[in-house]
């Protein structure tokens, strides 16, 4: 009977140090998850609102003949230049009572012919549209821009204009005006493009795609958009410091493409996780990947 009390405390010792054992070898094999980081870097970043449209000719005068009639001479072909009040047709008029005088139709601005749409030989009105001439030295581009972004925008502010005729190439436009008033059904206010173009290079009708620079924060910490988990105003981080992830809240700024401004929360050269967090707590030990 003695006996059985000490049988019994040992019995416990023993489970005890079992147990203790087992979390000594738990602690030993804690999970090590693979992650991908990357440094923080300062940047210059700007924000850039970027949208597509159609050039145009700064001036473009369709031209409808003065007289009805024939067309009996063509002066100018497509493409030529003309100046103002120099003749690009004639017309024999086919009026009653009038003897036989060609009437000339005449370009109202300097430019180029643009198209003649009538051939010799055509009957023409006055309502008959004969010719379109473009003055290409300049031309526009019109946007619909959101009534979010107004405040941002200003005249004679820069554009970047990309054409997919000329992919190796950029081409420096300013905002030449912008509407007072706005679409009812859209709240977007147009806004005109003016891109110089004294070698003619762009052409109505071309695609071109316009990148407006709404404001550029220079050497600011900057992150990839895959290492923020949460919503605003909560956004966080993991960091990872001594081989461990640790979450940090952050604060942002502006944007540009996948990258973000860090206005708080980061500095330079912090090891932050972009791929591989959804596994991570406070605390995880990490073997971390850095990303070039």
């Amino acid at each position: 009977m003695i006996k059985r009390p000490f049988i019994l405390t040992a019995a416990v010792c023993i489970l005890l140090c079992a147990g203790c054992a087992k979390k000594e070898e738990t602690g030993q094999k804690e999970e090590v998850i693979p992650v991908k980081a990357m440094r923080v870097k300062l940047k210059d970043i700007a924000e850039v609102l970027e949208y597509t449209g159609n050039i145009k000719a700064q001036d473009e005068a369709v031209i409808y003949p003065k007289v009805s009639g024939k067309i009996i001479e063509k002066k100018k072909e497509d493409g030529a230049a003309v100046a103002k009040g120099e003749p690009i047709l004639y017309i024999d008029r086919d009026e009653v009572g009038f003897t036989f005088e060609k009437a000339p139709v005449e370009s109202p601005i300097d430019g180029i012919v643009g198209r003649i749409y009538v051939d010799i030989g055509s009957n023409v009105t006055i309502q008959d549209q004969v010719a379109l001439i473009v003055n290409m030295d300049k031309v526009k581009i019109t946007l619909d821009i959101p009534e979010f972004y107004l405040p941002k925008i200003s005249v004679n502010q820069k554009a970047k204009i990309t054409l997919d005729a000329y992919p190796d190439e950029i081409f420096e436009g300013y905002v030449s005006k912008i509407s007072p008033v706005l679409d009812i059904d859209t709240r977007s206010a147009p806004l005109e493009i003016t891109v110089d173009n004294k070698e003619h290079l762009l052409n109505s009708g071309m695609f071109a795609r316009v990148s407006l620079v709404l404001s550029e924060h220079k050497a600011v910490p900057v992150i990839l958009k895959e290492g923020i988990v949460g919503h605003e105003p909560n956004l966080y981080i993991f960091v990872i410091e001594e081989n461990k992830a640790f979450l940090r809240k952050i604060t942002l700024g502006i944007r540009q493409g996948q990258f973000y401004e860090v206005t708080s929360g980061l500095k330079e050269n912090d090891l932050v996780v972009v791929l591989g967090q959804q596994r991570l707590a406070e605390g995880s030990v990490v073997i971390a990947e850095e990303a070039k």
